[in-house]
């Protein structure tokens, strides 16, 4: 007889993921066990077992939980009727907010997702791709005369946008959300009008 779910298997999941990803960012996840992240999630072994059959399996939902709601809410700022510089703005704060967040899942997909299988893999590299694809969309609205016709120019204008809000996430941990969104205004100020002067 199949074993039933509980009703607060969600909680719990959740509750596992969050806890995992701290333990993973913190220690490293090669030198992380399903022990480590048992005990502070103040669970036995067996019971978190029962809710993922590996450590891998643990940290592909962290990253595809993380990823795939950054994606979605990146995605959806692309709203009618918000110019394109709006969008950048608010697609800049969106995104030190979820690196503040969700600091411990962001810190960790470097390392984790090229130890993962090559299928997993190719899921979480997707989201990353389509939220580059969204910003790239918004810089491409912003200034077509400097990238329409030089796509290596935009994806190196893309990649600085994110180099420096990671840079910053790095080093600011713990600033006020204030000072986190004057930062990414900083960042649309200077890629709009740097853009444009290109």
């Amino acid at each position: 007889m199949a074993r039933t779910v509980a009703k607060d298997h969600d909680q719990k999941r959740l509750h596992i993921l969050k806890t995992a990803a701290g333990v993973f960012a913190r220690e490293g996840y090669a030198r992380s066990s399903m022990a480590q992240v048992a005990s502070a999630c103040g669970i036995s072994k067996a019971n978190i077992y029962h809710y993922y059959p590996g450590k891998d399996a643990l940290l592909f939902d962290i990253l595809n939980t993380y990823l795939s709601a950054l994606r979605d809410n990146l995605l959806s700022i692309q709203a009618e009727g918000v110019s394109p510089e709006e969008r950048l703005q608010a697609f800049t704060r969106a995104t030190l907010s979820a690196y503040q967040v969700m600091e411990a899942e962001h810190q960790i997909q470097a390392e984790g997702v090229p130890l993962l299988p090559e299928e997993q893999q190719v899921t979480l590299k997707n989201y990353q791709r389509e939220i580059v694809r969204a910003l790239n969309e918004i810089l491409l609205e912003i200034s077509p005369q400097a990238f329409e016709n030089n796509k290596s120019k935009l994806r190196a204008t893309s990649m600085s946008v994110f180099g420096m809000l990671n840079s910053y996430a790095m080093w600011n941990k713990q600033v006020e959300p204030a000072a986190r969104a004057k930062y990414a205004d900083l960042v649309s100020d200077l890629v709009i009008n740097g853009s444009r002067a290109l």
